[in-house]
């Protein structure tokens, strides 16, 4: 393989890891995200069950219903970001997986052209050779 073609699959192919680094970082995020927004769903059921028989705890309620929604908001913003990123990592990598795919392509034909040329090279000695000992009277 040619310096050319090893150094841009190299670059390609850290280029590849370092997305997917990235990519699992923010499914990490959103998955944390979406986490978080469970545990307040459960925390709030919990919490009315418990306010359930309680007038004291019932205008408790009002205001602690009130924070859940504004944190449960807050998360489910941060998911939807976390998904647009996602996919525009996800497109990202699959460019870079293309690129990557395309350099190997093209030293593979490198290599094949390479190895066609010596072949011809050897064939043309060869011939030559053979005609060299024609000349001479050989066989």
């Amino acid at each position: 393989m040619t310096k050319w073609a090893a150094s841009l699959i190299r670059i390609s192919t850290h280029e590849v890891e370092t997305l997917q680094k990235r990519l699992a970082d923010i499914v990490e995020r959103r998955m944390a995200a979406e986490l978080r927004v469970a545990m307040l769903d459960a925390e709030a059921e919990a919490e009315a069950k418990e306010a359930e028989g309680s007038a004291e705890a019932g205008w408790y309620m009002i205001g602690y219903r009130e924070g859940s929604k504004r944190r449960r908001s807050e998360m489910l913003v941060q998911i939807d970001q976390a998904q647009i990123e996602e996919q525009g990592a996800r497109d990202a990598l699959s460019l870079a997986f293309e690129a990557l795919k395309k350099y190997e392509h093209v030293a593979e034909a490198a290599k094949v052209a390479q190895r066609k040329k010596a072949g011809q090279l050897e064939n043309a000695a060869l011939d030559e050779l053979g005609l060299r000992r024609r000349a001479a009277g050989g066989r």
